[in-house]
């Protein structure tokens, strides 16, 4: 067994019952020992590349400690992978589920390894400076998540996996309510976004495929083909619903210059990413969807982001997140707000 770079309490997880139990389900592997690695970590689910022989899977599975009921389902996320590959194969193929605390504490899942290009917070070095890049992987973003939301989802078999009608409603009095719950001191600027958020509910264009977390870092760009995406991640909260949600989620992370103070950092203020306003004009063009009143969905994708972020914050505070960079959350939580206040008010478009 080898093991690189992980953390104590990654070491917890006992990876020689889960490589038995890999060798017992899948055929031909290698007889060479399974070696171990961990992704970036980010605040949500725990994901690792596995590796036996020349065979290279990724194991996915909550983070450690107490986590809300109902929240980061494995069983859910492998069930939509499932059904979602076959129309859309950005998304990794999975392999296997396991729920049995015999093998893990925690429930996980084991899928397809996708090859490619990460953009995080920075280019890769042979693509630093140059805007052509980063004009075709804005416009890569936007073909993708039109993609998906062009896909019959009737015809996927995915009509079960959600309820669209009343979807953002539903969506909008949740984040309120977990907000509420995970509060940790009183923020002016909050009552009056929830009230406007109750008030402006827009009416929803037809249903598609929600993502629920579409972002340029949660795809895999092609290192050939800037043009081609070849991966989407993390299909946790998919569902089907209002498709601007995912707009608003994914213009929400698009940060540009001299926004640094929201705490989301992008590789999108380089110059040559598209700015805010011409990934809606894209979008509108491509999809044929009215985004007249796309304003409403980036409020409330940065409101949503800050509870996501509220929620760890108030379980570091309690002592149930050790993790010392949430101790920092709490200034991200307030900017976020205040991005969502500037949102409202029709600054950032």
């Amino acid at each position: 067994m080898n093991q690189t770079n992980l953390s104590r309490r990654d070491r917890e997880i006992n990876w020689k019952v889960i490589e038995y139990y890999i060798r017992s389900h899948i055929e031909n592997l290698s007889n060479e020992p399974m070696q171990v690695k961990q992704f970036s970590a980010g605040y949500s689910n725990l994901t690792y590349l596995l590796k036996i022989g020349d065979w290279e899977a990724v194991f996915r599975r909550p983070p450690f400690g107490q986590i809300p009921p109902k929240a980061h389902d494995m069983k859910r996320e492998f069930t939509i992978l499932q059904k979602i590959n076959p129309v859309f194969p950005l998304a990794p193929k999975p392999y296997l589920y396991c729920e049995d605390p015999a093998i893990s504490d925690k429930h996980f899942y084991i899928m397809e390894k996708k090859n490619g290009i990460v953009l995080d917070d920075t280019l890769p070095p042979e693509h630093v400076g140059n805007k052509e890049y980063a004009r075709i992987v804005s416009e890569t973003v936007v073909n993708t998540l039109v993609f998906l939301h062009n896909i019959d989802y009737v015809k996927a078999g995915l009509a079960t996996i959600g309820k669209p009608q009343g979807y953002l409603e539903r969506q909008v009095q949740g984040w309120i309510k977990r907000y509420h719950h995970a509060k940790t001191e009183e923020m002016a600027v909050v009552p009056e976004i929830e009230q406007w958020l109750i008030k402006q509910l827009p009416a929803s264009p037809a249903p598609s495929i929600v993502h629920n977390d579409f972002k340029l870092n949660n795809m895999m760009i092609s290192p050939d083909n800037p043009r081609e995406a070849v991966a989407v991640f993390d299909w946790e909260m998919c569902t089907i619903g209002d498709p601007l949600t995912d707009v608003g989620c994914s213009l929400a992370y698009w940060t540009e210059p001299g926004e640094g103070e929201t705490g989301l950092t992008s590789v999108t203020v380089n110059p040559g990413f598209i700015k805010r306003r011409e990934f809606v004009q894209l979008y509108a063009e491509k999809s044929g969807r009215d985004l007249s009143n796309i304003d409403y969905y980036l409020t409330f994708a940065f409101y949503k982001i800050g509870v996501v972020l509220q929620q760890i914050y108030y379980r570091w505070k309690k002592g149930e997140a050790k993790d010392d960079r949430f101790a920092k959350l709490g200034e991200g939580i307030h900017n976020l707000m205040h991005q969502a206040l500037r949102a409202k008010n029709k600054e950032l478009l």
